[in-house]
């Protein structure tokens, strides 16, 4: 901020680079009523269909009566030279370092200030007690710890009430506050695969689920019927409230992206306990790896070593057919995954061929695996919409397999028609001893529980 000839205050103007969660959630809790910034756009990366939109002035607040617009963020370099942009916050995950020191690099160049949102002007703190799950990186197992920590605090006799982050794909203002107790009200919400795939194994828990964009109005509504709140986060991102206790995943497929991941690595400096997930399919140099850089950044960590071990609605859908496997989409995607548990299950019960889905991609399944190269043998359940999720089915269709492996955290046969057998499988977090998550919260929350 600062005058002009006149001496008349002028506002720094901002640009929020985002991917509809973080950015919206920096602009609540720090811009939106700040007299001292303009905002003048959002940008938008990793989530199809966002860019092109406005973020609405019912949230934006009265400085901003016309909203603010969402721009792709393909177009940032123009965008700050056309708006002579201040400041370029950026505002989302599950990027490696790399990645975030280009986009300062560019902003820089172009003449403005570069800056990311710390924990102090972001944590909204909570009256009741807060437990948040976070990881290093996309894919290491957030909600199944999720579930696990809620069974463990249910046990106990408490009351819980898990908080997604958010995952705001449709109508921004009426997403401002979402609760979720029952399949059907995914159904009135319209909910896309992403959503679905991580609302659903949490309310077939018994769990209600609050998800949206205005997490201070979330956060009042999950304390009138919470007696614990659980964080559970998305991508690789750190918590919007106040932890309790952090717990953070790391996964040892992936030995180093907990040192070189923004902000994963935030997460790792936080924790007050580290799960090493996957132990029991990760090479044991990696398993290492992963706890030495643990112990060299954050030797109060208490680590924990789990498991995840699969299991499949039927087997025999597997043994000796052509199948195709349909995992994660995120996980794939920008988690940077060639494969996840649907090739493990594949594999483990005698698949004949796993088919290569490439060749058989349509529309924006085909623009995704040109995007993301790395993926090559397995479909990434993509679903933002209903155009992807026809062209999901359509890719099924066309791949002519015996079966279909469903690796995604949800029933894929309630949105998607299948031609042929389909079958399920499942993973859940198993701590290996001597140290256990229940030992954990009893001993770290227990005057708070």
């Amino acid at each position: 901020m600062g005058t002009n000839a006149k001496g008349v205050i002028l506002l720094s103007r901002v640009i929020i680079m985002g991917a509809a969660g973080r950015d919206f959630h920096n602009f609540n809790v720090f811009f939106r009523d700040n007299k001292s910034y303009e905002v003048v756009a959002f940008t938008a990366a990793q989530i199809p269909d966002i860019d092109g939109r406005r973020y609405p002035a019912e949230l934006a607040g009265k400085l901003y009566p016309m909203g603010i617009p969402i721009e792709a963020e393909s177009g940032l370099a123009e965008l700050i030279q056309k708006t002579q942009a201040d400041f370029v916050i950026f505002s989302y995950s599950d990027v490696s370092h790399q990645y975030v020191m280009e986009k300062a690099s560019l902003a820089l160049a172009l003449g403005s200030n570069f800056m990311l949102l710390g924990p102090r002007h972001t944590l909204l703190k909570s009256k009741k007690p807060v437990i948040s799950i976070t990881a290093v990186r996309t894919g290491a197992g957030k909600s199944q710890t999720t579930r696990r920590v809620s069974d463990i605090l249910k046990k106990m006799g408490h009351k819980v009430v898990v908080v997604r982050h958010p995952m705001p794909y449709g109508d921004l203002a009426k997403q401002t506050c979402q609760r979720f107790a029952t399949y059907k009200d995914m159904d009135l919400q319209n909910c896309t695969i992403e959503e679905r795939e991580e609302y659903e194994p949490h309310i077939a828990n018994g769990n209600v689920v609050y998800a949206g964009v205005d997490y201070e109005v979330i956060l009042s509504e999950a304390e009138k019927e919470a007696d614990i709140i659980l964080w559970d986060g998305g991508n690789n991102d750190f918590s919007f409230y106040t932890p309790d206790l952090s717990i953070v995943l790391a996964d040892p497929h992936r030995p180093g992206h907990e040192i070189s991941y923004w902000p994963g690595y935030l997460n790792l400096l936080m924790a007050d306990v580290v799960i090493i997930n996957k132990v029991d399919t990760a090479d044991n140099k990696n398993v290492e790896s992963v706890r030495d850089n643990i112990m060299e950044r954050n030797p109060d960590a208490i680590v924990i070593e789990a498991a995840s071990p699969i299991t499949v609605d039927d087997p025999n859908l597997i043994r000796g057919k052509r199948v195709l496997v349909v995992e994660d989409g995120p996980t794939l995607t920008h988690g940077g995954m060639e494969y996840g548990a649907g090739a493990i299950a594949a594999e483990k019960y005698g698949a004949k061929e796993m088919i290569n889905p490439r060749p058989h991609a349509v529309g924006s399944i085909k623009a995704t695996f040109e995007k993301y190269t790395h993926v090559k043998k397995v479909l990434p359940a993509m679903g933002y919409g209903d155009e992807q999720i026809r062209d999901l089915q359509e890719t099924i269709k066309r791949s002519g397999c015996e079966s279909v492996v469903i690796a995604t955290p949800i029933d894929l046969t309630k949105l998607v028609k299948f031609d042929v057998p389909t079958t399920r499988v499942r993973y859940e977090l198993q701590e290996l001893k001597p140290m256990s998550l229940e030992d954990v919260i009893q001993e770290k929350l227990g005057d708070l529980l």
